[in-house]
């Protein structure tokens, strides 16, 4: 027996029709969104991330119609808007669930055990990543620094943040998501749907009730590290034993470290160009004169 190329997935090179528009209604009703997006930029080519976002809002991925759409509205070919929607990680390409779950496997989540939150969930879940449940509630993904190290490991859904997260806590997140129990970000606003957050990025505003006033805090490690980059004298610094052996003095003693010890490598004073005049990239002495 015999298959065609098509049934084999074989491409025989023939030009893609092009992308079916949106239903009147819904083109109409997109149009009026878009024009309120554009008005906020001095050039019109600049509202392609919010409309993308906007288009997303519509079927849950910036499908090929979304992305005529937005070249319409802008003037732009249906290519420079897809090397846009393709770079982006944000805008997804094919139909997804509800919920993106992802799980920060960056260096600091991971040894505090992010690897092992996203292997359980995958298995949990029987998807891989980027792949959506059966359900269409949850698309899991392993995702980059979501730049909240001190809450480390992190997971997110829809880009509101689940802190401090185990294995079990993120399995008991799953489950509560694609049975529809309520669940609450650790800070931020309340969950919604991936349609509605897209919309939301898109730069319409939230009519939850109490949505806006939600909010959440830094952690002390980087709230620290504020308090240092606006000038304000830093604590002193507790430095506990470094052999491992007995000792009599309380572990809450004030070391000053002297000006050779350093208590790691950051801590050591780096050449840069400012520093040293030798460096290549040293500034010129005469730039801005």
């Amino acid at each position: 027996m015999t298959t065609s190329s098509s049934e084999r997935g074989v491409s025989l090179g023939m030009p893609e029709l092009p992308a079916p528009g949106y239903p009147d209604d819904v083109r109409e009703r997109l149009e009026r969104d878009a024009r309120e997006v554009i008005a906020r930029y001095p050039d019109s080519r600049s509202a392609l991330l919010p409309l993308l976002h906007l288009v997303q809002s519509e079927e849950g991925h910036v499908t090929r119609t979304g992305m005529r759409f937005c070249a319409d509205v802008l003037g732009l070919t249906t290519a420079e808007v897809t090397a846009v929607a393709t770079f982006y990680t944000m805008y997804r390409r094919r139909p997804s669930g509800d919920y993106q779950v992802g799980v920060c496997t960056n260096t600091l989540c991971a040894v505090m055990g992010g690897d092992a939150i996203f292997e359980a969930l995958q298995e949990h879940l029987d998807v891989a990543n980027g792949e959506t449940t059966d359900d269409g509630k949850v698309t899991l993904e392993h995702i980059e620094c979501n730049a909240a190290c001190d809450f480390a490991p992190v997971v997110m859904v829809n880009w509101e943040f689940f802190d401090n997260q185990t294995v079990e806590s993120a399995k008991r997140l799953v489950d509560d998501l694609r049975v529809g129990r309520t669940v609450s970000p650790t800070r931020g606003a309340p969950l919604c749907t991936f349609k509605e957050t897209a919309r939301i990025l898109a730069g319409f505003p939230d009519e939850r009730p109490d949505a806006v006033e939600a909010s959440g805090s830094a952690g002390p490690a980087s709230l620290v590290g504020l308090r240092l980059a606006k000038g304000e004298t830093a604590p002193a610094r507790v430095v506990h034993p470094r052999d491992g052996g007995p000792h009599d003095e309380p572990q809450d003693r004030v070391h000053e470290p002297s000006p050779a010890e350093h208590l790691s490598s950051h801590d050591a004073p780096q050449d840069t160009s400012a520093s040293d005049a030798a460096h290549p990239a040293a500034p010129n002495a005469e730039e801005g004169e």
